[in-house]
């Protein structure tokens, strides 16, 4: 598979994976085409880079998502390689915020 096609492939099966929690999710690019919309939209507030690679440059990759990010949006990548589980990785800080609210909320 071409890496166009693939990461096409991998922009679907992450829209698809989050659709199965109940976000109405589905790829960007589809629809719209523009430089810097996310590669999956839907979740309110979260940039989405979806990375579908064997050998990927997560710098390079968290980069480009902070590049991409609107204002108020969290830069998030979301990445895998043949036959692994999906990860996301993100800053530190944009983390500890989510975990932060997560936690007020659970305190109750």
């Amino acid at each position: 598979m071409n890496s166009k096609r693939k990461g096409s492939a991998g922009e679907r099966e992450a829209a698809n994976l989050l659709r199965q929690y109940g976000y109405d999710t589905r790829r960007g690019v589809q629809y719209s085409g523009i430089n810097g919309d996310a590669d999956v939209v839907g979740l309110p507030g979260i940039h989405l880079e979806i990375k579908r690679v064997e050998k990927l440059n997560i710098s390079n990759a968290v980069a480009q998502s902070i590049r991409d990010a609107r204002e108020n949006e969290i830069p998030v990548v979301m990445h895998r390689k043949n036959r692994e589980l999906w990860l996301v990785t993100m800053t530190f800080l944009d983390w500890i915020k989510l975990y932060q609210a997560w936690e007020r909320e659970n305190a109750r």
